[in-house]
Order: structure tokens, then C-alpha cells, then sequence
């Protein structure tokens, strides 16, 4: 344990920073607790944003991480609208953009992620939007509604969610995709087929393997020459490691990121990385980047454990959620590589989906559920426990679901 004069800094206020506070209270730090958020607004729950937040069936009470008060009784600095400028490694110390010189014994980057863009003509046209933050939330509500005209690039998760929230505002939505199915990147064929079909359903106009020319005042152009008329546009086009202050500090990865290990150290043992910017071993062995809440809770639960000297905690099965329309769409595990995909029941119902990847050895290695929580969960078990089961068995309805996760 670190003496009581020890002083944590941690840079970023969302969901891994204020969990990072959060668990080096809860560890045992004696320490000073400083966490410098750059927005103005209390730690807030971001996933919301695209779905509740725009469709205004979420307060700002509803949204904060934790209430204000939390921080003064846990001792907890908490700054806002406090951006930071520099981290100067050799002085372990910081500067904020207002001037201030902050020293740290221990800094925790949690500076998440930014909107990818993109070099297309007309991106910067006051009709563009990206969907990072509040504020951003904010000016994407105040566009949407009855009659409106919505064009999303980007069938992802961020696009896809958007889109459903507009159709349920009254606005007509158009999707456009360079790839050939929706989800291309991060789900399977089945899942991707079962969410289009969603959308269409609800009357988004979604055109899969699409070109954009440019972003017009009042259209998007294709690159067949077709004119979108649009009276907002959002790029969904996927997120980068927020990584600007680690990459001047020389932490930061050729490719984007900070690298991170399985305690959130980084290559400076004076600082950890936690959440969307880091590169993070993943199942397997691999390294790379999850976007997620859960995620970026687990890193912040590693850092402070590792800070505090208590053991490394158990990895935990990745997963991830989505709400669209009358669909609760559920991920653990990563499914790509995998050996075989065995549905459970029908997938061709539509009401439903539950489909399990096993990998060459016979064992669970991620479960996709559509509306099908009790799959998920026992997928989820299945994972953690790494063992052969039998496709035969796990495709049956009639097998319980308990059965297989005890086994």
C-alpha cells in the first residue's frame, strides 16, 4: 500500500474514470484522489445517449454514474470542465489547459475514445454530427423529429441505434453501408441478418455496399451519382482511441491506443490506461481494443486493485449490449475466428435470436442473443468455463440451459 501522501491523478470522468475513484476507495487508498473530467457535467452513463437520451425517456439524474454527493463523502476530487494539455512523464506531472501545474505519484488515463472521421467533401457542414458525448447528444435531439430527414453513414452500432431512435421520433431514416451486411465488423452473418431485417421492418431504408461522393447542404451524394435528401446527417463510422495526450507523452501505439496489461500498466509504471483508449490483451491471448462498458469497468477495477496491492482479479467474459426498437441484443465473447455456430431454436421465428460459436475444441467461445436473456446468461457461464459441450445438446430447446452451464 502506498503512504497516505500519495496522490492519484486520473484523466477522464467517464465510465472507467469514476469507477477507477470509485474502487481505490472501496481497496483501501489513503492517498489523494484527483479526477479531472473535460467535460462540464457530472460522470454520466454514455450508452443511453444514442437510445433513451434522443428518444427523451432519460433525465440527467437518470444519466449521472453516481450523485454528486458521492465524491465529497469518498474523498474525491472532482474537477470539471478541467482539460488537460500535457503530461510531462519526467516531472510526473501534468498541465491543464488552463495553466495549472498538477504533480501526480500515480496518473490513470481514462480518456476514452473520439469519433472516427472521415476525408469526405462536406463533412464539416453544420447538418454533420458525430455521437461521442452529452453535448453531442444534445444537438442530435434538437435535429430529429416528426417529418425530419435522417441520413446515417455507417451501419454500426452507434449508426444503427440512431437510426432506430428516429424512426420511433417520426423521422424518416436512410442508412448507408460500404460493407455488405450491417454489423460487418463486430457481429455474424446471422446476427447481422436478423438486425437488417429489423430495420426494414420499421421502415429505415438501409443500402448495403454504398459510396459516398459528398455531404450536400440538404443531401448526401452517392457515388452512382444518387442525391439523399437529408436534413441531418450522422457519421457513424466508428470511434479511435482517444490517445492525443498519451502519444505526446510517448505512450501511445503506432496504430492508436495505449498498451496496457492485465493489471493496466503501461509501459510507465508510474501509469496506468484504463477503458476505449487502451490496447488490451483479449481471450486468447491477442491484444486489441473493446469499446465497452463492462469493459472499461474491469480495467478500472485492475488499476486500483494493482495501486492498492491486492491480487489481479480474475479475467472477465467481454460482453456487450444494444437497444433497438422492441430488440435487446446481447454479446458475450468474441466471435470471430470461431470453429461453428449452432442456433438454439429457430433463428428463422423473427422474434428471436440465440446463436453459439464454439470454437475447434467444442467450447463456447461467444453467444449473440437477440430478446433471448437466458441464453445469453448461460452462454456467458459457458465461456467463463472454457469446457467442451455438445452442439447436439446446445441446439436442443428441450435441453435445459442450466444443464449445460453446470455441466
Amino acid at each position: 500500500m502506498e503512504p497516505a501522501t500519495a496522490r492519484v491523478v486520473i484523466i477522464g470522468a467517464g465510465h472507467a474514470g469514476s469507477n477507477a475513484a470509485a474502487f481505490l476507495r472501496q481497496y483501501g487508498w489513503p492517498g489523494e484522489i484527483i479526477l479531472l473530467g473535460e467535460e462540464p457535467v457530472l460522470p454520466y452513463h454514455r450508452p443511453p445517449l444514442s437510445k433513451a437520451w434522443l428518444k427523451g425517456e432519460a433525465t440527467a439524474e437518470s444519466l449521472a454514474l453516481r450523485p454528486a454527493e458521492f465524491y465529497g463523502k469518498q474523498n474525491v476530487a472532482l474537477r470539471l470542465g478541467a482539460p488537460v494539455e500535457a503530461i510531462d512523464r519526467g516531472a510526473k506531472s501534468l498541465r491543464l489547459a488552463a495553466g495549472e501545474v498538477l504533480a501526480y505519484d500515480h496518473l490513470i488515463l481514462a480518456t476514452g475514445a473520439r469519433a472516427r472521421r472521415i476525408p469526405l467533401p462536406g463533412a464539416d457542414l453544420p447538418l454533420v454530427h458525430t455521437l461521442r458525448n452529452a453535448a453531442d447528444a444534445d444537438r442530435l435531439k434538437a435535429g430529429i423529429g416528426p417529418g425530419r430527414r435522417v441520413v446515417v453513414i455507417g451501419a454500426g452500432w452507434i449508426g444503427l441505434e440512431v437510426a432506430a431512435s428516429a424512426r420511433a421520433l417520426g423521422a424518416a431514416a436512410t442508412v448507408l453501408e460500404a460493407q455488405d451486411r450491417v454489423l460487418a465488423r463486430v457481429a455474424s452473418p446471422a446476427l447481422s441478418a436478423f438486425v437488417d431485417a429489423a430495420h426494414r421492418r420499421h421502415g429505415v431504408d438501409l443500402r448495403l455496399r454504398v459510396g459516398i461522393e459528398a455531404i450536400e447542404p440538404d443531401a448526401v451524394r452517392l457515388a452512382d451519382g444518387t442525391r439523399i435528401p437529408a436534413d441531418l446527417v450522422l457519421l457513424g463510422v466508428g470511434a479511435v482511441a482517444e490517445d492525443t495526450l498519451a502519444r505526446a507523452a510517448g505512450l501511445a501505439e503506432p496504430g492508436g491506443g495505449i498498451r496496457v496489461d492485465g493489471s493496466a500498466r503501461t509501459a510507465d509504471p508510474a501509469i496506468h490506461a484504463i477503458g476505449d483508449c487502451t490496447v488490451r490483451p483479449l481471450p486468447g491471448g491477442a491484444m486489441g481494443r473493446l469499446e465497452s462498458v463492462p469493459s472499461a469497468t474491469e480495467q478500472a477495477r485492475q488499476a486500483a486493485a494493482d495501486l492498492c496491492g491486492r491480487p489481479v482479479p480474475a479475467p472477465e467474459v467481454c460482453w456487450f449490449w444494444s437497444d433497438q426498437y422492441e430488440l435487446r441484443i446481447q454479446v458475450a465473447g468474441l466471435a470471430q475466428g470461431a470453429a461453428l455456430g449452432v442456433f438454439r431454436g429457430d433463428p428463422a421465428a423473427g422474434d428471436r435470436l440465440a446463436v453459439f460459436h464454439l470454437d475447434a475444441a467444442g467450447a463456447v467461445q461467444a453467444v449473440e442473443a437477440v430478446n433471448a436473456a437466458p441464453e445469453f446468461m448461460a452462454g456467458k457461464r459457458l465461456i467463463a468455463l472454457g469446457r467442451p459441450v455438445s452442439a447436439a445438446r446446445l441446439a436442443d430447446p428441450a435441453t435445459p440451459l442450466a444443464a449445460l452451464a453446470t455441466a
